[in-house]
């Protein structure tokens, strides 16, 4: 019953995806995290049904791409776009770490915030009209599957930033063993799946991801100590970017 529950958690937290409410009992969130890919697997599965239906009905790539940009922020409520934005905001500061985790709990939205997002949405949308290959767009859409496990293994993995907040109970109340286990099954089976898809692109793009994950360990280790719950966020996100402007060069490429 525990691991239903945590199933239900992970998707009440992580989507707008309606489910049974539970209240949050210590023993369910020790497992949590490993359903959080889960989330990834809906949002992968509309986007490339949505991918699908353009191509079968000719919808217009405007349409297609707009819409395609706006599915995962519509599942996920934009829970991952906040933590984006607080990043932006604490990176473009250039103030002592002490002062960047300030800035990282405040609710106010800063100038960076915006043009960053506004940044990030022009590139992922130009990227994401370019993947007509029904191959590309299906690793594409494995790859929010495969962000999502990546960042559940460095809220296991890597150091906090301070001893507090979200993703701190998150990554001391779970069964790191289990959790971590569960997602390197997940990622592995992931990057299997982008492979078979084909064995070239697929391997490129993982390379993206894996590197955008090596990044976001330096970057945070050195801005901010650790990482945070903003900043897991910010680094689904840029996974996200990351694989699709990747593919979106190979499709040119090709």
């Amino acid at each position: 019953m525990k691991i239903i529950k945590a199933f239900f958690i992970a998707f009440s937290l992580y989507s707008k995806i309606p489910v049974p409410q539970f209240e949050w009992k210590e023993e369910e969130m020790k497992y949590m995290l490993c359903f959080f890919p889960w989330v990834g697997a809906v949002i992968g599965g509309c986007v490339f049904l949505w991918g699908n239906l353009c191509s079968s009905q000719d919808i217009g790539t405007l349409c297609y791409a707009l819409i395609g940009t706006a599915l995962p922020i519509l599942i996920t409520g934009g829970f991952h776009v906040d933590g984006f934005m607080d990043t932006m905001d604490a990176f473009h500061s250039y103030q002592p770490k002490e002062k960047k985790l300030e800035i990282l709990k405040d609710a106010h939205i800063g100038a960076f915030a915006a043009i960053m997002l506004v940044t990030y949405v022009l590139i992922y949308l130009g990227a994401f009209s370019e993947l007509q290959d029904t191959r590309l767009l299906a690793i594409v859409c494995a790859g929010f599957v495969l962000s999502r496990c990546l960042s559940g293994i460095s809220v296991v993995s890597f150091p906090p930033a301070k001893k507090e907040g979200m993703l701190y109970f998150f990554a001391s109340s779970s069964q790191k063993r289990i959790v971590k286990g569960a997602l390197y099954l997940q990622g592995i089976l992931c990057i299997a799946f982008m492979l078979w898809q084909s064995l070239c692109w697929g391997a490129i793009v993982t390379v993206s991801a894996l590197f955008v994950f090596g990044y976001y360990y330096y970057r945070t280790k050195k801005e901010l100590g650790g990482i945070t719950g903003d900043t897991a966020g910010y680094f689904v996100l840029l996974c996200e970017g990351c694989m699709v402007v990747t593919a979106a060069g190979i499709s040119i490429l090709s």
